[in-house]
């Protein structure tokens, strides 16, 4: 080999890893522990778990803090992340949807009929496509309305309305149509095919209290455990971190959604405002730096901030839980954390 041709092929080389690395998204920066212990002391958050999802794979899971007074959290930690439940009851959907078992458009009432809406002549119209782009009529929950009932406020698919009463009524119209419980649907479709063994609806047998990290209030006081028994479509899930991180990376790489389910999935289909739109089970975030669209997904109930932030072009993922109210600190992650971060906090 002669010099000049050595030098050549050095330079190619050198070109193609330079043209790569210039190609490479941007990684997920969590930021330095210590800064995210400053937080937690600040924000009163005795627990938190942190996952990060790089080229389509779990890369880092990360859980600080203690479940109570000198019991350090675990790398299992065990946390209530609240509506992040949708995204899994979304996946189901769209499993079934994909092997032809379920339509996206099909109208509810032929598998279930709520009592309260049982003489509302809108209940004929109410889809699946509806309920996961909250579109459904419905108030979040039932108690909330005026009446105390399940009612339509709409027309369903003439407005966004957030609702996880939308979510429970799929959840009993699939429990109809397959007669299985929603659970185990759940872990017939996701928590076993993901492998998501510490993830589970209600506390069952199987559930570790000894790794749940009961959740705090805004001063950082305990509240009392509830133990759920009954599962719920929009509410609720107890999971890990790398065990929703696994979910993250299955919904990036599509497993069992069809490639029409999916672009279903990530198309705007409620808008909200400019760059926000309700998908299928998602809020979509379109016109990101870079070329980019997010979904997110995020929990907060009574001791819970939860969130999970997905990059389907570049394979990237965050997700974040917390055993507290204090949901500054997850926003303050996903600013620190993600390229795009600054660009989605700014359109709430």
């Amino acid at each position: 080999m002669t010099m000049r041709l050595f030098f050549l092929i050095n330079v190619s080389c050198l070109l193609l890893y330079v043209n790569a690395q210039a190609q490479s998204p941007p990684s997920v920066q969590i930021p330095p522990t210590d800064s995210i212990k400053t937080w937690m002391k600040q924000f009163n958050v005795s627990a938190l778990g942190i996952g990060t999802i790089e080229q389509g794979k779990l890369k880092r899971v990360m859980v600080l803090g203690e479940l109570k007074a000198g019991v350090a959290a675990p790398y299992n930690t065990i946390f209530d992340v609240a509506s992040l439940t949708k995204s899994v009851t979304t996946q189901l959907t769209l499993r079934l949807v994909s092997e032809g078992k379920w339509s996206l458009d099909e109208p509810l009432y032929k598998y279930w009929v709520d009592p309260d809406v049982k003489n509302d002549p809108r209940h004929k119209q109410l889809t699946t496509r509806h309920i996961l782009s909250h579109q459904s009529g419905f108030v979040n929950w039932r108690w909330m309305h005026k009446t105390k009932k399940l009612t339509f406020d709409f027309a369903p698919g003439t407005k966004v309305g957030y609702s996880g009463e939308g979510f429970h009524y799929l959840m009993r119209a699939l429990e109809k149509k397959f007669k299985k419980s929603f659970q185990t649907l759940c872990d017939q479709y996701i928590f076993q095919p993901y492998k998501m063994a510490d993830s589970h609806l209600t506390w069952r047998k199987g559930v570790d209290e000894n790794r749940f990290a009961i959740g705090h209030n805004q001063a950082g006081k305990p509240y009392k455990l509830e133990k759920n028994q009954k599962a719920s479509a929009a509410d609720d899930l107890l999971t890990t971190i790398e065990d929703f991180g696994r979910f993250g990376v299955n919904v990036l790489a599509q497993k069992g959604v069809s490639q029409d389910a999916f672009r279903e999935m990530v198309r705007p289909q409620g808008k909200v405002k400019p760059g926000v739109a309700f998908g299928l089970g998602w809020i979509v975030f379109d016109n990101l730096p870079n070329g980019e669209y997010a979904l997110f997904n995020a929990g907060g109930d009574k001791g819970v901030a939860a969130v999970i932030v997905l990059l389907p072009k570049s394979k990237r993922g965050l997700i974040i839980m917390a055993n507290s109210e204090q949901r500054a600190i997850v926003m303050k992650m996903i600013v620190k954390s993600l390229d795009v971060g600054r660009t989605i906090m700014s359109r709430f």
